[in-house]
């Protein structure tokens, strides 16, 4: 995999995450430099370890799919991206509204972690199945959305909901044109 699919896929991924971070910066009562950090840590380390878990996964039965990895890679990455815009489109017709907690608390931000990342643990499987260096697409991965956090939150304060719900829209929309992109390349190959 080059590096520009591997810096769109990590884009992708960060999307949801971004969005939440958005939404948090939204919704806070107050937000400080240590808040923000928090929350792009948080998030950059579940989008980064995810893969890893689903890497593994994926090599504990990559013998017996490895025949079919581009189906594989096609279809979770497109039910990612499907699902990812559903989720967004939903959100824009129904806005939740702010809560009153505190959306920085070391258990909100964990379970926020967490829920934005499945998709990544996903990858992962795909990742196992195409062979990819899996410590390098992790540390991207982590990065970018430690970086799109950081600006999530900022902005967030500062913007509101619309952007969020585009960044999960267009992150949706590419990895589905990432696991076309896998699957016609390897139709080509044959």
């Amino acid at each position: 995999m080059d590096l520009l699919t591997l810096v769109l896929i990590a884009l992708s991924l960060a999307s949801d995450a971004f969005a939440v971070a958005l939404s948090n910066g939204m919704c806070a009562k107050k937000v400080t430099k240590k808040t923000i950090l928090a929350t792009a840590f948080t998030f950059g380390f579940f989008q980064a370890i995810m893969p890893i878990i689903g890497y593994f996964l994926g090599c504990t039965f990559s013998e017996i799919v490895s025949m079919f990895q581009h189906w594989i890679a096609l279809l979770l990455l497109s039910a990612i991206g499907i699902n990812m815009i559903w989720d967004a489109i939903k959100d824009h017709r129904n806005p939740e509204s702010c809560s009153t907690k505190d959306v920085f608390t070391v258990q909100n931000l964990v379970l926020q972690g967490i829920a934005t990342s499945i998709d990544a643990l996903a990858i992962g499987v795909s990742f196992a199945v195409m062979s990819v260096n899996i410590l390098t697409s992790a540390l991207v991965i982590g990065i970018i959305t430690f970086l799109c956090c950081t600006f999530g939150v900022y902005i967030g304060r500062k913007f509101g909901s619309l952007l969020g719900i585009r960044a999960r829209l267009f992150g949706g929309l590419l990895l589905i044109i990432i696991g076309l992109r896998i699957f016609i390349e390897h139709q080509i190959s044959l």
